[in-house]
């Protein structure tokens, strides 16, 4: 016995040897019959050879009755879709005529609507259908209409019907009520659902006992069961399966394995990373080389039933995604080959959304991915991105700009050029496009039209309407000022220029004017006026670095031969043109030197200077050290040492003796860039000028150790003689007329005389030789200080101490302080009307070894010096607050007359006491003098001497009394 529910739960029946159906709810029999039930129709056999099908659903028959056995049936059986049905007459049970037929169910349209199968058509007779029926598609799929729709749609509910439903539940992936409701029907795929594959392949094979001889049939279950393989996870099998298929059958139905290997690419390329996505989608476009799909659609719509498949949106899905993952893999020569490939092959309505969708994700990938490599610094990958936006015709001003950054950066000018004018054509009222132009052009030197864009740019950012871009303005500097500060600049540095130049490119001399005027054309200044504008503040430091290497130049140091060019031998004329000979070969061979070094002004004293003009002539030797010292090279022309000369040639040119010269050459093939870096030409010029080496690399002009630098000097020559005397006022950094006629004397004189004015330093006095007319307490001639002055023996400490212990006895403590405070308060050393007003300590000279007696006074006299006072320079103290406090008075002597302790613990009481008592003993020390002769009128006049004159101080306690200032004539 068996007893059964119908799908609905409307109905029970009940099979023993017959079937009786009731109704529940009313406990009532409603129908009585032997048959075999199965899914949506009862089959039901009579005692005849005959079978008829019933709707279980109204119990009413549907179509004909199906005749062909002349026994009794014995068995029947529906095939797992319901499209079949087989019947036995006597097999295991027995039947008469041992005949198995097979037999067309109606479809489920048919049993639906009560009318004749579209299967069993009216003009074929309902005999014994056999092998030769002609069966559709649906016979593979039998499942009824709404619930077909509902698999396309997607509506997914309210099917009650175990076939139905079972195709529902599959196609939402819940496999286990998909399986339960199968049962009976086809439930292959809910198996792989669950990845039952064994029992899933052996259901599979089952279905196959169905389809008979028909190969297409047997194709589509195939390929139905790859799919299902597929959804299982067993990619790869399913894939060798379609391939399989297409391969061994390739007349059976080409199409539907092309339609499913491609559909299968597309869900493989939309589930893995880019770089398998575009092999699966590239091979899923090479399978389907058609872009119409709706007639695919109908077709194969069993797909779209089974699996959800969207057969329509196929070969736009896979053409798009290819392209998006060939972008996202970065292969961009591919992704512009597939992207005109797809828009060549879709028809209009694909090839309008494709150009879409694909514009919208270059937008955001290109640019996006342009943007990263831009600034990270791989412009060349910038470049290729932004150019694949632009080449799919997609391209924002912001993705030229771009471009245009990047290819500057990769000094692409012309190339970047050309996107900063495609920026101001897509937005000519934005200043960014000018921005770019003129960076473009600044950077390929393109200077004009850089300066041109950038005025535009800035009337763009003043007539902006919003207020934020209008505030750009503020970052950049107008030309106007820019120029300003530039010409400020070039002021400054021709201030310590010579006035004329020799232009190295051309040969020609230039006055200043022409200097300025060549700077203004020139490459560097338009480059340096179109750089500034772009910066708020107006970086002067650039500006003056800038000027100072346009104008930087070379002087000539040399001694003066026959046929020196003057002013106008050259003047309006090309130096490199003119006849050399004499001097004019050396000028050239200069001029040439200083270009080949990268110069481009150079200056010679011969002809750069007018010599016939008095006031530039007093200019130049006034400012001729300025000259040399702020030249960028000083070239040495040494007549007498020949090239390639030996080490030691150098100490015997007499450029060694000349006045004018300041710097050194090029010498034993050294050919570093500056000589002052050679040690041993450096000692060799030392030992030669008996300068000391330091000196010559670290020299700065000034008063400093100013009898020095006159030994330095006292051997030189020159052609002119007071250019003894003008030759030095660079050293010692002094303005002085310049007076040729006035005699070295004179000349020399006026020097020293502003030397020992301005610094105060007494030791230009401390010469042997003959006396000047000009004051006889300076030298005649430069020659005078060629001896090393006298120098006053050191003190140790000891030395220090031993002598205050001696004077303590002997000198009172308020007498040397008193002597302290007396020579603190000298004045300084001056000159008036050629008389020196000189502070010192005068001995007056009782005996002479002389027998002729004499009435005249003598003075044996020693030059007070405030160094020895040792008082801090006051000129680096930072404050009022760091002067010494005047002693404490009620100081005992006793404590005075101890020596002070470590400086590091001294009071400001203990520094005076300090340096009271070292002056105190470097008074009793030898000191070189010189001796003065009083004249009538009170002055005094100095004695000269061949040799230094020595003199000691026995007495200090007569030193207060000494202290004079005198005037000497």
């Amino acid at each position: 016995p068996c007893v059964r529910y119908s799908p609905s739960g409307e109905y029970l029946a009940i099979a023993t040897r017959d079937i009786q159906i009731w109704n529940p709810g009313t406990r009532e029999c409603i129908a009585k019959f032997k048959v075999m039930n199965h899914g949506i129709t009862c089959l039901v056999v009579i005692n005849d050879p005959t079978i008829r099908i019933w709707d279980s659903s109204t119990w009413k028959q549907v179509g004909e009755s199906c005749k062909g056995h002349t026994g009794y049936i014995w068995m029947i059986a529906l095939n797992p879709t319901g499209t079949l049905l087989a019947s036995a007459s006597m097999i295991a049970s027995g039947g008469g005529d041992k005949m198995i037929s097979r037999w067309a169910v109606p479809s489920s349209e048919y049993i639906l609507k009560d009318q004749p199968s579209d299967v069993l058509r009216g003009d074929i007779p309902r005999e014994q259908v056999a092998d030769n029926v002609q069966q559709s598609d649906c016979e593979i799929l039998a499942i009824d209409l709404s619930a077909r729709n509902a698999c396309i749609t997607g509506d997914f509910n309210n099917y009650k019907s175990y076939a139905n439903r079972s195709f529902v539940l599959a196609r939402k992936a819940d496999w286990d009520r998909a399986l339960d409701d199968a049962l009976k029907v086809i439930h292959c795929i809910a198996l792989c659902g669950k990845r039952q594959f064994q029992n899933a392949m052996k259901a599979f094979d089952l279905g196959f006992m169905f389809v008979g001889t028909n190969l297409k049939k047997t194709l589509l279950l195939l390929l139905i069961k790859a799919i299902a393989l597929f959804n299982a996870n067993q990619h790869e099998e399913a894939i060798l399966r379609v391939q399989d298929l297409a391969a061994t059958c390739p007349n059976v139905d080409a199409l539907a394995c092309q339609i499913v290997e491609a559909y299968l690419h597309v869900q493989l390329g939309l589930n893995v990373l880019n770089g398998q996505a575009a092999d699966h989608f590239t091979s899923a476009v090479n399978t389907i080389r058609f872009s119409s799909m709706s007639d695919i659609h109908s077709q194969y719509d069993v797909f779209v039933v089974l699996f959800g498949w969207d057969l329509m949106s196929l070969w736009r899905i896979a053409h798009q995604n290819w392209c998006h993952a060939l972008l996202r893999a970065g292969r961009l020569p591919e992704t512009i080959e597939a992207y005109r490939y797809m828009i060549d092959m879709a028809d209009e309505p694909q090839k309008h959304a494709a150009l879409i969708a694909f514009k919208r994700d270059c937008s955001m990938h290109y640019a996006a991915g342009g943007d990263d490599a831009l600034a990270a610094g791989n412009y060349d990958r910038a470049i290729e991105l932004y150019s694949a936006v632009i080449d799919c015709d997609f391209a924002t001003d912001t993705v030229f700009a771009n471009r245009s950054r990047a290819r500057s950066a990769k000094m692409l000018w012309d190339d970047a050029l050309l996107d900063a004018e495609k920026v101001i054509e897509l937005n000519p009222s934005s200043y960014i496009g000018y921005q770019l132009k003129h960076a473009v052009l600044h950077d390929a030197k393109r200077y004009d039209e850089a300066i041109a864009a950038f005025r535009i740019m800035l009337s763009k950012l003043e007539n902006a309407p919003d207020t934020q871009t209008q505030n750009l303005r503020r970052q950049y500097t107008t030309p106007s000022k820019a120029e300003g500060a530039i010409q400020e600049a070039i002021k400054t540095r021709l201030d310590d220029a010579p006035h004329r130049l020799i232009n190295t490119s051309t040969g020609r001399l230039c006055n200043r004017e022409v200097q300025i005027s060549t700077f203004r054309t020139s490459v560097e200044y338009k480059e340096l006026l179109s750089s500034t504008m772009k910066h708020a503040d107006l970086q002067m430091e650039r500006i003056q670095d800038v000027v100072a290497t346009y104008f930087s130049y070379v002087m000539l140091s040399h001694r003066w031969e026959e046929m020196e060019p003057l002013l106008h031998d050259i003047q309006g004329k090309v130096v490199y043109d003119l006849n050399p000979v004499g001097g004019i070969a050396k000028l050239k061979s200069f001029c040439e030197t200083a270009r080949n070094q990268g110069y481009r002004w150079a200056w010679v004293d011969t002809c750069c200077i007018d010599q016939t003009n008095n006031v530039e002539l007093q200019q130049s030797v006034n400012s001729m050290f300025i000259w040399y010292r702020h030249s960028a090279l000083t070239i040495i022309y040494l007549s007498d040492v020949p090239p390639l000369s030996q080490a030691g040639a150098l100490a015997s040119s007499a450029w060694n003796t000349r006045g004018w010269t300041n710097d050194w050459s090029l010498y034993l093939d050294d050919r570093s860039p500056n000589h002052k870096d050679s040690l041993a030409i450096m000692k060799e010029m030392g030992d030669a000028t008996g300068i000391d080496s330091h000196a010559l690399v670290a020299f700065r002009p000034g008063m400093r150790n100013a009898r020095e630098k006159l030994q330095w000097v006292s051997a030189r020559v020159t052609t002119w003689q007071e250019d003894t005397a003008y030759s030095l006022f660079g050293i010692f950094g002094v303005n002085l007329p310049v007076i040729y006629g006035e005699k070295k004397q004179k000349a020399l004189g006026r020097l020293l005389q502003e030397v020992v004015a301005q610094s105060g330093d007494i030791s230009a006095l401390d010469w042997v030789g003959r006396s000047s007319e000009f004051n006889s307490c300076l030298p005649a001639d430069i020659t005078s200080y060629k001896a090393p002055p006298y120098t006053m023996p050191s003190l140790s400490e000891d030395d220090i101490q031993t002598s205050i212990s001696s004077l303590r006895p002997v000198v009172a403590l308020d007498s040397i302080l008193k002597l302290y405070d007396l020579l603190d308060n000298l004045n300084a050393p001056r000159f008036a009307q050629c008389r020196l007003h000189l502070p010192c300590i005068a001995f007056r000279v009782t005996a002479f070894s002389s027998p002729r007696p004499t009435m005249q006074t003598f003075l044996l006299v020693r030059p007070w010096n405030r160094y020895l006072l040792e008082l801090p320079d006051f000129a680096e103290s930072s404050s009022l607050a760091e002067l010494p406090d005047i002693a404490d008075d009620t100081e005992s002597e006793e404590d005075y007359w101890s020596l002070p302790g470590s400086p590091l613990q001294e009071s400001p009481g203990d520094s005076l006491k300090h340096r009271t008592l070292r002056l105190t003993a470097r008074l009793e020390q030898p000191f070189g003098a010189f001796l003065l002769a009083q004249q009538r009128g009170g002055e005094y006049k100095r004695i000269a001497s061949d040799h230094d004159i020595i003199a000691q101080v026995k007495d200090l306690s007569s030193i207060p009394d000494m202290v004079k200032t005198l005037e000497i004539l």
